[in-house]
């Protein structure tokens, strides 16, 4: 299996490659430039053009490329236009948020799906099948800024048990156990929403695994060897119909890492997915280029966690 995970991440090389090429090419034919809006609209045109030029934007586009392809071999990845710090210290000093978040998302949405989708495979056409598989509709439906609106007006601001801004308070000493558990809380509401938006597909395929298992000889065979129903479900049904779950375990949580941008910045939450946003709209392309490559980056290795997870899962399938 090793050789199959080298192999894999030899095969990413092209893949990252061809994306930085695709994602350089778009970002630099978005309207304006890093300098647009962010200086003295009345500025001399001609210092604004010494401007530009000083920072190598008037030379061909495959030279400004095959520069920061250079500069990202020796760990440089530009500058923020913006905020005037390296793209590397911007970035990294938002992606532990980002992480977080998504593993707390994560979390929900398996402790959320599972059952909820063992249980309704196994009462299928009960009344709490149906109660799930409209919650599981609802969900896949709803837009993702407008579930995050709700819980922030109902639970933030309504019910008032959770903070609605922010990762932690400016208030608390770093490294106390008060400012880890305020960073843990403000956690919760953002990741449970993250969480609720992920299930809908993990549901819908282990509720309709488990209702053709039900059907399998194997489980038959079990029932007549007097194995008690609720073991039938736990050892044989859910071990077997969890496999679909598993070889998408890598693209749910990428997913939900790089599909965190309207979450983070709807709660504030101060992560990559809000530091995108502000990038766009202020124009600064060494910090998008970075982040859309960081994100397509996320979502190879999410396809090769995947495969991998499967085959550990099932001893009968190995990558090759």
């Amino acid at each position: 299996m090793w050789k199959t995970v080298v192999r894999r991440l030899l095969v990413m090389i092209p893949q990252i490659i061809i994306l930085s090429m695709i994602v350089f090419t778009v970002a630099h034919f978005m309207p304006g430039d890093p300098f647009t809006g962010q200086l003295d609209p009345n500025i001399d045109p001609q210092q604004l053009a010494a401007l530009r030029e000083a920072a190598g934007w008037n030379d061909p586009l495959p030279v400004q490329y095959f520069r920061w392809v250079g500069n990202v071999f020796q760990g440089d990845f530009g500058r923020s236009y913006a905020q005037q710090v390296p793209v590397t210290t911007l970035i990294g000093s938002r992606a532990a948020n980002s992480l977080r978040l998504g593993l707390v998302s994560t979390f929900f949405t398996y402790v959320i799906a599972l059952p909820f989708g063992l249980f309704a495979g196994r009462y299928n056409e009960s009344w709490f099948d149906r109660i799930v598989m409209v919650y599981s509709y609802v969900s896949f439906a709803i837009p993702t800024f407008v579930l995050a609106l709700i819980m922030v007006f109902f639970f933030g601001y309504r019910l008032a048990w959770f903070p609605t801004r922010g990762t932690v308070s400016s208030s608390l000493t770093a490294g106390t156990a008060a400012y880890y558990w305020d960073m843990f809380y403000r956690l919760l509401l953002p990741g449970f929403t993250g969480g609720v938006l992920g299930t809908a597909s993990t549901i819908q395929t282990l509720r309709n695994e488990v209702i053709d298992a039900k059907t399998q000889d194997y489980v038959r065979t079990a029932r007549s060897k007097g194995v008690p129903e609720g073991k039938i479900y736990s050892k044989h049904i859910f071990r077997n119909a969890f496999l679909p779950i598993a070889s998408s375990i890598g693209f749910i949580f990428s997913r939900l890492l790089n599909g965190s941008v309207f979450i983070e910045r709807i709660f504030a939450f101060n992560g990559m997915g809000d530091l995108f946003i502000t990038s766009i709209t202020s124009r600064d392309y060494s910090v998008v280029i970075t982040l859309v490559l960081l994100y397509g980056v996320i979502a190879i290795i999410g396809s090769l966690v995947s495969d991998i997870v499967l085959s550990l899962v099932d001893p009968r399938i190995r990558i090759n």
